[in-house]
């Protein structure tokens, strides 16, 4: 193990107690950890054991088989939640001229909304693209991790978390924070409005969602998959997606494996292969 003398002697983390914390990450989640994470895992349930006041990994490991309540905290430490806002600007650009041109009510999902701000990012392309806020644009933002989920519900970001957005965008989308929110910015009621957010986790067998999304932003989470994860989990998202839908990915993820029901159409943006749906 990579975990430094200091750290065993605190709690004792054996190479079974990392295996034993992967293979329930991967039924709980579908999440394969690369065998390179057992100092991520150490730092992050650390916390955890600390907050119950238990003595090593085994206890842990025993109390969350013995309390269900426990695995969400178990997964909110462990799900990696990188994110800023417009990443990877180009699918923005797509986004942006697909909506000015739909002419019709659009739905779009988020399927990894992480702290929001891919999902705000989506919400300021559609207001952009449409010139107004009151718009005929629908956007679910789900997430595994219910605590990154609240901060997106908020819409509250540290002003340094917009540095990379045009001031233009800042003016029109955020209001500076005052008082104890100094040093903040909250998303405007108008944008924040055009969103939705739920608890999802892909690996259930039924989502609670709609049949007809035009877009679907799936980034940077099958890379957590092993293939044939991959493969169930996309054709579930199919069956959610219209027939002249978008899929857009993340930039490390290739899915040469599923081109019997993907199209690619460049630049990680993919649609429904027809008789799919």
């Amino acid at each position: 193990m990579a975990t430094s003398e200091r750290e065993i002697k605190e709690f004792g983390f054996s190479r079974s107690d990392f295996d034993v914390v992967r293979a329930k990450l991967k039924t709980l989640t579908g999440i394969n950890l690369a065998q390179s994470k057992d100092s991520m895992v150490y730092s992050r349930l650390s916390r955890r054991i600390r907050s119950l006041q238990l003595s090593d990994f085994k206890a842990y490991l025993n109390y969350l088989d013995n309390n269900t309540q426990e695995q969400e905290e178990f997964i909110n430490a462990l799900t990696t939640n990188l994110t800023s806002f417009f990443r990877e600007s180009h699918h923005f650009e797509y986004l942006k001229k697909y909506i000015a041109d739909a002419n019709r009510p659009l739905k779009i999902w988020c399927a990894a909304s992480s702290t929001g701000e891919e999902p705000y990012s989506i919400a300021m392309t559609a207001v952009e693209a449409l010139g107004r806020f009151d718009i005929p644009v629908s956007i679910i933002a789900s997430d595994i991790d219910s605590k990154v989920l609240a901060t997106a519900s908020a819409g509250m970001y540290k002003i340094e978390q917009l540095d990379g957005l045009a001031n233009d965008k800042k003016r029109q989308f955020f209001h500076r924070g005052k008082g104890e929110n100094v040093g903040k910015a909250r998303v405007v009621p108008e944008l924040r409005k055009l969103l939705s957010f739920q608890k999802l986790n892909l690996m259930d067998d039924k989502w609670a969602l709609p049949k007809d999304f035009d877009i679907v932003f799936c980034r940077n989470v099958m890379i957590y998959f092993d293939k044939e994860t991959q493969l169930c989990i996309l054709e579930k998202i199919i069956k959610h997606m219209r027939r002249d839908s978008l899929y857009f990915a993340g930039h490390s993820e290739n899915f040469g494996h599923v081109s019997q029901i993907l199209t690619s159409l460049g630049k990680t943006i993919y649609k429904p292969k027809a008789g799919t749906l």
